[in-house]
């Protein structure tokens, strides 16, 4: 056996520095990556050679990426192509539409953790339109009331955890969840940063898909994605322009869909609703178990787990929870188990929910009459009523953008404005949001709304979700099932 590192992303600033000391050369680019692996298929040689070949020719490996990714289909050679960018001063509403993209990696600026200064995007809708005065006065009102909430938040909160406030190392804790909770009112034009980690494939997919976007401030990104990634690897960035199916589709859905319902669509009650799930789940969980264990076909495994009774079911499902600790992920076999739920979620819950990628999720655009979520600590600080004005205010001001402007109108809603999501997961993978999202150092607002679905799941699966639960919590649901505490592995330092 040999293995080699053939590579790794480094910073811009480095590669630059090092070009600067050493003699021309054109091999500096992920391209010859990726032509050196499409040519393993076909070509003999090792792969080490194949790539000091391709670094040697790079217009040779650059003709066979197109042909390769173009002529023949075969995409996935592009995702051997690793990119790093920073975004600089987005706002979180285009954010929301960046982070779509679910086989990517990001880290974003924390609303949370950091205090928010009075930076926003002026959307160029908004200035073409002339309503910059109104827009700006606003937001600036929404963000001096944010600093106002923060100066009342901070020692309300430090009182109430008294005991937490006694040690020091709490104090930046405390501060957060006095940040975090006024947050709430400042607006999604609010400007972010983050850094993304994306393969060539879908980079070529995010600028595809922002090519057809009407809000201006996703183009102007896309530009400039664009000319800094083609610079680099022009060969395996081919599929770039506008296209009807991303431009056109939903618009065209949306039209006929108010055809179909009408004025008087069913609005539906209650923010967290399971709405379908896999009927049958915890037998099915086991007749997959029994398949991936044995030589027997999935409908003689099904038939069997039907067969089994509930106190066989639980012994045998033990099996696959009796090692797992609170960062293991359930057995694969969990996947096999949907649910599907309609949410309405604040965009402060919205922004954590998203995270979420492997889950699958739609969304509907924020909208003022699903009204807005008011943290607790506000109310309990006597401020309601200057933070439901302000929620009036915007609101107002937003009615107005809305019959000025085609799009960008929800720039201006704020971070505790909600919208509909249709929010479909496995069991798998809720299990691995319930322990992020229900344990106690999990925001509010959003381990409410995992807390929800767990309720709700628990009582269509409940053997499937016997070991469900946050990560502080893990301990005692262990030793519910198990009688004893897990024994924690700790990593090796």
């Amino acid at each position: 056996m040999k293995v080699i590192l053939a590579g790794y992303n480094i910073d811009s600033v480095v590669i630059e520095e090092l070009k600067k000391n050493s003699p021309p050369r054109k091999d500096i680019t992920p391209e010859t990556l990726s032509a050196s692996y499409a040519r393993i298929s076909r070509d003999p040689r090792p792969a080490n050679e194949l790539r000091a070949v391709a670094r040697a020719e790079v217009e040779r490996a650059r003709r066979s990426n197109r042909n390769i990714i173009f002529k023949m289909g075969h995409h996935s050679v592009a995702e051997h192509a690793v990119f790093n960018f920073d975004i600089v001063g987005v706002s979180r509403l285009a954010l929301e539409e960046i982070e779509k993209f679910r086989l990517c990696s990001y880290t974003e600026k924390s609303q949370r953790y950091i205090k928010l200064k009075d930076d926003f995007v002026v959307p160029d809708e908004v200035q073409k339109a002339g309503l910059k005065k109104i827009f700006v006065d606003t937001i600036k009102a929404q963000n001096a009331l944010y600093h106002k909430l923060y100066e009342r938040l901070k020692p309300y909160i430090f009182n109430k955890y008294k005991e937490l406030a006694g040690h020091s190392k709490n104090h930046a804790m405390l501060n957060g969840w006095a940040k975090e909770d006024a947050r709430y009112v400042v607006s999604l034009a609010t400007e972010a940063q983050l850094g993304v980690t994306l393969n060539a494939r879908n980079l070529e997919f995010l600028i595809r898909r922002f090519a057809s976007k009407k809000l201006a401030e996703l183009r102007e990104l896309n530009q400039k994605i664009y000319e800094l990634a083609k610079d680099v690897a022009p060969s395996i960035i081919l599929f770039t322009e506008a296209n009807d199916f991303d431009a056109k589709t939903y618009q065209e859905l949306k039209k006929k869909a108010k055809e179909l319902l009408g004025p008087d669509g069913k609005k539906g009650d209650g923010n967290v609703r399971l709405v379908s799930y896999t009927p049958d789940g915890d037998n099915r969980l086991v007749a997959a178990l029994l398949h991936s264990s044995s030589s027997l076909t999935y409908e003689a495994c099904e038939e069997k787990a039907r067969g089994l009774s509930k106190k066989e079911k639980g012994s045998f499902l033990k099996l696959a929870w009796q090692h797992m600790e609170f960062y293991d992920f359930a057995l694969r076999e969990f996947e096999y188990l949907d649910l599907q739920f309609d949410m309405i979620v604040s965009a402060t819950c919205f922004a954590q929910l998203k995270r979420h990628r492997m889950a699958t999720m739609t969304t509907q655009p924020y909208n003022p009459d699903l009204g807005a979520t008011i943290p607790p600590s506000v109310e309990a600080i006597d401020s309601k009523t200057e933070f439901l004005g302000m929620i009036q205010t915007t609101n107002d001001v937003y009615d107005l953008l809305q019959k000025k402007l085609d799009v960008g109108a929800e720039y201006v809603l704020t971070n505790a404005h909600r919208k509909r999501v249709l929010f479909k997961v496995n069991v798998r993978e809720l299990y691995h949001i319930s322990r992020l999202r229900e344990d106690l150092t999990a925001q509010w607002d959003i381990r409410q709304v995992v807390g929800q679905m767990i309720e709700q799941a628990k009582n269509v699966m409940p053997m499937a979700c016997s070991l469900i639960g946050g990560k502080d919590a893990y301990p005692e649901i262990y030793k519910r099932m198990f009688g004893k505490f897990p024994k924690l592995r700790l990593p090796k330092v």
